[in-house]
């Protein structure tokens, strides 16, 4: 093959097979048609050389422990056998004390943690309980670490007044940083994506590295050895205060963060493969009762200064439906007085994705929408002969996927997150009781196996009975930008009716006959995010 032969080949490939899906979708409206789709995503290529380039550099900065890697490859092994660079599999036996699994990611993992460091201060001496955070840059030690064959993911946290040459912030509270880096990427249509600017103290490390604020977090992106590398924090574009973090505050802190990563782990596995978009396959039975109206089709007049809702085709995972028992009901829990078709019976659902609120939303019209689906259970039927017995508050609520789960001990919020050689994902859950979920062990690095109960169906917002009670239920896939909020409307159609084994009836959407009432402030029956002082910024 002559030069560059492989990676023409490549891309025409690529271009072949991007060509055949766009071929291969339907001519008519998707919501006409009544079909779902899968995902598309695409498989980066791993550039290992360059990563034990970087690596051996790193080591060489350290004299004394520098002669005990060993960088020279193995080639009588097979070629992804890890031994084919024995300083990564010495590299992962060392960080593995620190971060459980490391040598499953895929991807090079850059993290905020000395490796050479800690070897040298052991070969000096230094005693086995000295803290992580001095080989971390001050930040503490992980909170929650996963790896697997799409990439890894890590959360660490920085307290007040630590970390030398750190300015002095308002923010009385650690600040979490997170970062992930990925060998597969989503590609969904985002005109938001790609966007943002240089941080040029950073420039010589990160030439493509581009810091913007987006859906509540700014975000630092960039790509190196051809993977793609997104650090993280929740923050507010807004004035500082003692209980919530302000960007301009968060900025100095992940600056520091990427000025400290380092090459921790990882190992080369066979490369993964690009996932081509498709018609996903329903069950072919009919049910006689499940309806839903279409995607996108939310109340009248309840999104964003009266703006529509989203279509949205794709059912994003092959998931278990999160409620334990059927019937359930998807509907609005704010705006449900406002929905003339809105009854005592269970169907049809209705999507309420793009529904008012303050949180952003990039596929929302106006940019700001709900993030997820109102899920709450039908009502008990009554006693009877031969019925089980319904407790209304003990609804359960189960895993949808085999996952780990990321939850700190006062979350409010349950995130699941799938990474394996097709997907990379996340399942957020929200308003069951954080205490009960601290005292069941639903905590961080916990695995739950699909279908596994994590829960009940609750109306904790902040506290007991500060919402209705149902389950707020949302998707984010990973992007070059990071993780972003995707419509699950779809996605739970899809599981449903694998869960009742019958296809449902798409109805509507009716042209309204009379006028509706206009949301031009949001009622008082709006679940709004509390921008009080200690406010959790999860509600939803």
């Amino acid at each position: 093959m002559p030069p560059g032969g492989e990676a023409v080949g490549r891309k025409s490939f690529r271009f072949v097979s991007l060509l055949l899906a766009l071929l291969s979708l339907p001519i008519a409206s998707p919501l006409a048609a009544d079909e779902f789709r899968s995902p598309s995503l695409t498989a980066l290529r791993v550039d290992w050389r360059a990563a034990l380039d970087q690596l051996r550099t790193e080591i060489n900065s350290r004299p004394q422990i520098a002669g005990d890697f060993i960088f020279a490859p193995r080639r009588s092994v097979p070629r992804y056998d890890p031994r084919t660079m024995p300083a990564l599999v010495q590299l992962n036996a060392v960080s593995s004390q620190f971060f459980t699994g490391i040598a499953r990611s895929s991807v090079p993992v850059l993290l905020p943690f000395d490796a050479a460091a800690y070897l040298e201060a052991q070969r000096s001496g230094a005693p086995a309980s000295l803290s992580p955070a001095r080989f971390q840059a001050d930040f503490n030690p992980v909170d929650v670490f996963d790896a697997g064959p799409a990439g890894y993911s890590a959360t660490f946290s920085l307290e007040p007044g630590a970390g030398d040459g750190m300015p002095s912030r308002v923010f009385a509270r650690p600040v979490e940083v997170q970062i992930t880096g990925s060998a597969l990427i989503y590609d969904i249509s985002d005109p938001s994506g790609g966007k943002g600017e240089p941080v040029k103290p950073l420039a010589a490390t990160y030439p493509d590295l581009r810091r913007f604020i987006r859906e509540g977090y700014v975000r630092y992106a960039f790509t190196r050895f051809g993977v793609a590398y997104v650090v993280s924090i929740q923050c507010l574009d807004s004035v500082a205060k003692p209980r919530r973090l302000a960007c301009k505050e968060a900025y100095p802190v992940a600056e520091r963060f990427l000025k400290a990563l380092r090459i921790a782990g990882g190992q080369r596995l066979r490369p993964l493969t690009d996932m081509a978009s498709g018609i996903i396959d329903r069950p072919v039975e009919r049910s006689a009762d499940f309806s839903y109206r279409p995607s996108g089709d939310i109340i009248p007049n309840t999104g964003y200064r009266n703006r529509g809702g989203h279509p949205d085709v794709m059912a994003y995972a092959q998931i278990r439906f999160p409620l334990e028992k059927v019937p359930a009901i998807v509907r609005s829990q704010s705006y449900a007085k406002r929905d003339r078709n809105e009854g005592a019976t269970t169907y049809p659902w209705r999507d309420n994705f793009c529904e008012s609120r303050s949180f952003e939303v990039w596929q929302c019209a106006g940019g700001y929408g709900h993030q997820g689906e109102d899920i709450r259970a039908a009502n008990c039927p009554p006693p009877g002969e031969g019925r089980a017995p319904c407790d209304p508050k003990q609804r359960g609520v189960v895993a949808v996927r085999d996952a780990i789960v990321i939850r700190g001990a006062k979350d409010q919020a349950v995130t699941l997150e799938v990474n394996s050689r097709t997907e990379h994902i996340r399942f957020r859950y929200m308003h069951m009781n954080p205490q009960v979920l601290t005292a069941d062990g639903v905590l961080n690095g916990r695995i739950v196996i699909e279908g596994e109960k994590i829960g009940v169906v609750s109306n904790y917002l902040d506290h007991p009975a500060g919402t209705s009670m149902h389950l707020h239920f949302d998707v984010q896939l990973f992007t070059r930008d990071g993780w972003i909020w995707v419509s699950p409307y779809v996605t739970l159609v899809s599981a449903y009716e694998r869960l009742i084994h019958a296809r449902g009836r798409e109805v509507g959407p009716e042209i309204a006959g009379a006028p509706q009432p206009v949301a031009h402030a949001l009622p008082e029956d709006v679940v709004k995010p509390d921008l009080r002082e200690g406010s959790s910024g999860e509600e939803n």
